[in-house]
Order: structure tokens, then sequence, then C-alpha cells
């Protein structure tokens, strides 16, 4: 019976050990505390939108947070009717995500660039980006407000006819961190 006793004894405290080991060992590697919400109002949104040019294709963002680990960038995105767009691909991971809001449009993705030629490095991930006056095959949709498209790094993609004047948010989640938080 003193046997059975000091194996109980001998057990617990064991047990004891190694649960003030493995505890101590979880205070001292706690995981790197997690970022705050990012919120952008609808009055901000289109304060922001209502700021830029008019004359010409404006692609801005409107913030870029730290998500931890990667970045997530929301852009304002102005598209006059008169001024006619590139096919564009971005040579990146960033995926690009459109919600529009305002105006309709056609858009187009996949497909292969003709004559494609280099834009220089993009402003937002200093990665190569490309431009052609249009694409052959890919899928064309129309686009209205309310509707959202997930478009993958490096997929081509072009608004090849508007209907009017659109505004839309990009959001780009940056799994590399290539944005700059802003």
């Amino acid at each position: 019976m003193r046997a059975n006793r000091t194996r109980v004894v001998t057990l617990l405290t064991t047990a004891i050990v190694i649960g003030w080991i493995g505890g101590g060992h979880a205070q001292t590697t706690a995981a790197a505390p997690v970022p705050p919400a990012l919120d952008v109002t609808a009055a901000e949104i289109k304060a922001f939108l209502g700021k830029l040019p008019k004359d010409r294709v404006s692609d801005l963002p409107i913030r870029i947070t730290d998500v931890g680990g990667y970045k997530v960038g929301i852009y304002g995105v102005f598209r006059p009717k008169k001024v006619p767009g590139d096919a564009n691909r971005h040579l990146t991971s960033v995926t690009e995500i459109y919600y529009m809001l305002e105006g309709s449009a056609t858009l187009v993705t996949g497909g292969t660039m003709v004559d494609e030629r280099s834009a220089g490095a993009s402003p937002n991930t200093k990665r190569q980006n490309f431009r052609a006056p249009r694409i052959e095959g890919g899928v064309s949709r129309k686009v209205v407000p309310g509707d959202v498209i997930v478009i993958p790094g490096n997929l081509p993609h072009w608004w090849s006819s508007l209907d009017s004047d659109i505004k839309y948010l990009i959001y780009r989640p940056d799994p590399e961190g290539l944005q700059t938080i802003k």
C-alpha cells in the first residue's frame, strides 16, 4: 500500500513539474499581438473618390494596413469614359478584388495580351507592370454597382468599354508585404 501511495505521489509530482515547465514555456513564447481592425467609413470613401482628378484614370491608396504577416490595401479608382484604358498585367502575387460603386462597364479577364509592352514598375508594389492595347480571348462580363470581381496577380485584365465614368474600390491582399503602409 505504501508503494502505491509513493507511485501516486511520484506521478502527481511529475505531472505538476511537466505542467509547470510547459506553462512557463508557453508564457515565454507568447504570440505576437494581433493588429487592430481597420475602419474606412463610407463618408471617407466618398470624400476620397470626390477628390480624385476627373481627367485621367486614378488608382490611389485610401489605406494600407499590416494584418499580421501580410498587408492589405484599399484603393479608390475613378476611370473616366473619355480616357481609353489599356489591358494590364501586374507581375506580382497581389490579388485585386474590385467592388463596383458607380457606373457600368465591360471587363475582360484572362486571355492573351496583344502587343504587350513593359509599363515600368508599379508605384504600389515596385514590381513590373505590362500593358497592351487589347486582350484576345478571356472572359468578358458587364460590371454594374455591387458587383465583385477577383483578379489574381499576373492575370491580364482590361476595361474593354465603359458605358459611363466608373468608380470602384480595389482591395489588394499582399502576401509579400510590398505595399507601403498608409
